[in-house]
């Protein structure tokens, strides 16, 4: 009876912590969704956000269509659960941390945060660079391969669903320094050994530009490629500040 007494209080903790990672996950599904209620009702300054870029690119006169009675919809409710994923992350990235948080050592929390903020910051920075230097090229360059044979008549939906997958395939990719300056903190790479490796990384950021770019496009996956070559070498340098010199 003791014997079962004991294991049932070694489990009482374990059962604590699910059910305090279901409250902060409820928590979190919560604030999604009121965040996304409060996107859907103020859908038009992010849609003219969204739109912008493909605005330049049409022909004078040029509208966007949808072919689907029911395509305008989903696509703003998609629009909706993505702009409101992105102001709830706050709250969100805070549960996550309250809830790791205590399992910490002193040492790994001033490790953590920087981390956290320096990961958000290239996520957002990647997703910056696609829609203000990237975008306003890439369309206008696309709309007009199809000179005077074809009309350009873009699709609602084909656009939000092509804007947004490029937008969080560049905020992954410039994931990639922070993900190496984390394994040169802790000592699992070299900045020697990713300065040997550079030409495979080289054929890799053009193989990862082709797997994430949404379309077989050689110009998006250049526009991908290229700025994956270039966080590569900033990377270099940035695990040799961050290596351990002993």
């Amino acid at each position: 009876m003791s014997q079962q007494l004991s294991e049932e209080e070694q489990n009482l903790p374990f059962t604590a912590h699910l059910i305090e990672l279901r409250e902060r996950i409820l928590k979190s599904i919560l604030v999604w969704i009121l965040a996304s209620g409060l996107s859907y009702w103020k859908l038009d300054p992010l849609l003219h956000f969204l739109l912008r870029p493909l605005k330049g690119a049409l022909p004078p006169g040029g509208k966007i269509i949808f072919i689907a009675y029911q395509e305008a919809f989903f696509t703003y409710l998609k629009i909706a659960l993505v702009f409101g994923a992105l102001w709830a992350s706050p709250y969100i990235l805070y549960q996550a941390w309250a809830f790791v948080a205590p399992g910490l050592y002193a040492h790994e929390k001033r490790f953590a945060r920087p981390l956290i903020l320096a990961s958000c910051l290239a996520f957002l920075g990647g997703a910056a660079f696609a829609y203000f230097l990237v975008f306003p090229w890439a369309f206008p360059f696309l709309a007009h391969l199809g000179g005077q044979l074809l009309e350009f008549k873009p699709v609602f939906r084909d656009y939000v669903s092509f804007a947004l997958r490029m937008l969080a395939a560049f905020g992954l990719c410039f994931e990639v320094p922070v993900a190496l300056a984390v394994a040169g903190k802790l000592g699992i790479v070299r900045a020697r050994t990713l300065s040997r490796t550079r030409p495979y990384a080289t054929v890799g950021a053009f193989v990862l530009a082709a797997i994430l770019t949404p379309t077989p496009d050689v110009v998006n996956q250049l526009f991908l490629a290229l700025p994956l070559i270039f966080l590569y070498e900033a990377s270099i340098f940035v695990v040799w500040l961050l290596e351990p010199k002993s």
